[in-house]
């Protein structure tokens, strides 16, 4: 890795497995309060390696001794640790990015190795600006204060991303933070724990600052949410983890699921929307939670968009292809009583290239196709399901108002992410208020919402359904206020 020196992490490295053998004491029983192995001192007897833990009350457990250690280093160790991730980030984003695709098997390399070299659009301690007040009766001062340890949760389509962003956010807070990660991207992820933290340990003489579970499972979650060291929860991932965590009783920053729609009126530009749609719908094989899902096309211009979105590169499937696709990439489940059923995608075609998506549907498509789209009704399950593929149903509206009642529909009051193409102020107007949602993205592509082509800060944890949104180092910290009466004011 270009931003360590490696002599120096291979010391500490034979240091800290040194005083592992030599100073630890034998694993001992875990204790009727399920606050596992102790130490004949009453310590806890850690077992992990530059963060990453076989148990997770262990993994909390260092997590708070690393806050008690940042607390004594301050400010100035926030931004220290903040700057490693995010050079490590940049340095490492090709071996990252291919260990992560190997693992998930989902997505795009040249998007994942983007992905970490973006991190530094993460926003750190530079956030985190004190309010004074001053008056007859003296002076006030609020400031952000760290709540001590984070528990988080990290998805499986983008592991190492999400995670390095929110070591950024939560330590720039002042925070340690243990991860209960995806299990299908749970080894990448603890490779890019222990870098760090090696890391982290080499330049700050602080051990432990990100800890992660290396086996994780829904018990090890159940155990880090019930940790006392644990005091606040991050949750990124699909609507049973969020759920999960919005019943222990603590409070959670959740990151749920999106399914964002486009709308399309005719004063728009119709070659730069078709390359925004194709640009955000293909990101990482539509793997992003904010990337464009479906599409509402005013009847008058939705002919015009479709032939410059295939001017541009996408392919366009037939009905029969539609079909084809459709029936692989979803199952079915009946309605009671002879209704139209619940479609649930199949998994094996969530993030995969379009060559496969091609291939089910009959398909020869020329090699390097982003994209694939068809025309579609309302109604269509890839309207209707977050189906994460790289192909964008395109559904005809009559007027603005059934485009927005359209808008509504497909994204569930998730209140995630909508897109808009227009140049109409009303339009845009209008959609804005009635989406209501976190992210709203005006002739642009999706990643537009998180400085990627337009102004903005990044973060891979976006609080939708507790309403945080984009998260920053502010969304970790408590506010606390310290009063002085009648002194300090100088006039």
């Amino acid at each position: 890795m270009s931003a360590v020196n490696e002599a120096l992490i291979r010391d500490v490295v034979a240091e800290v497995l040194s005083r592992l053998v030599t100073a630890a004491p034998a694993p001992a029983a875990k204790s009727d309060c399920g606050c596992g192995g102790k130490s004949a001192g009453g310590a806890p007897a850690l077992r992990g390696k530059f963060g990453v833990f076989q148990d997770a009350n262990e993994a909390c457990a260092a997590a708070h001794e690393a806050f008690l250690q940042l607390q004594k280093g301050g400010v100035a160790a926030r931004v220290k640790i903040v700057d490693i991730v995010k050079r490590m980030a940049e340095a490492n984003a090709e071996p990252w990015g291919k260990l992560e695709l190997e693992e998930t098997k989902i997505g795009r390399l040249d998007h994942k190795i983007e992905k970490l070299k973006i991190i530094k659009l993460v926003p750190g301690v530079e956030w985190l600006r004190p309010d004074a007040r001053s008056g007859d009766h003296g002076i006030t001062l609020e400031e952000y204060t760290p709540f001590g340890v984070v528990g988080a949760v990290t998805p499986s389509t983008h592991s190492i991303p999400t995670l390095s962003g929110n070591i950024v956010n939560i330590c720039a807070a002042g925070n340690a933070v243990v991860f209960n990660p995806h299990p299908s991207a749970a080894k990448c992820a603890a490779v890019a724990v222990r870098a760090y933290n090696e890391a982290i340990y080499r330049e700050t003489g602080i051990e432990n600052i990100a800890t992660i579970i290396e086996k994780p499972s829904m018990e090890s979650f159940a155990a880090m949410c019930k940790h006392e060291a644990v005091r606040i929860l991050l949750v990124t991932g699909g609507p049973g983890v969020v759920k999960a965590a919005m019943q222990t009783g603590k409070r959670a920053i959740c990151a749920g699921p999106g399914n964002p729609p486009v709308y399309v009126d005719d004063t728009a530009c119709m070659k730069r929307a078709a390359k925004a749609i194709i640009q955000g719908a293909s990101y990482d094989n539509n793997l992003l939670c904010i990337g464009e899902k479906e599409v509402f096309a005013l009847e008058g211009i939705a002919d015009k968009l479709m032939a410059q979105m295939e001017q541009n590169g996408a392919v366009k499937l037939t009905n029969a292809q539609l079909d084809a696709l459709t029936k692989a990439a979803f199952t079915i489940t009946p309605g009671q009583g002879g209704g139209c059923g619940h479609a649930s995608v199949n998994k094996d075609f969530i993030g995969k290239d379009p060559i496969v998506l091609a291939k089910a549907a009959g398909v020869n498509i020329p090699a390097g196709t982003q994209l694939l789209f068809a025309e579609t009704d309302a109604s269509h399950p890839f309207v209707v399901e977050e189906q994460m593929m790289p192909f964008i149903p395109i559904t005809r509206v009559k007027s603005l108002e059934e485009g927005v009642k359209r808008s509504l529909e497909a994204e569930h009051a998730y209140k995630h992410t909508s897109i808009i193409h227009s140049h109409d102020l009303e339009a845009l107007t209008t959609m804005g208020r009635a989406l209501d949602t976190t992210l709203f993205i005006k002739n642009g592509p999706c990643m537009a919402g998180l400085g990627l082509g337009g102004e903005g800060y990044l973060s891979f944890s976006i609080a939708t359904p507790t309403g945080e949104g984009v998260s920053n180092p502010r969304t970790f910290t408590r506010v606390r206020r310290c009063v002085m009466v009648d002194n300090l004011r100088i006039y």
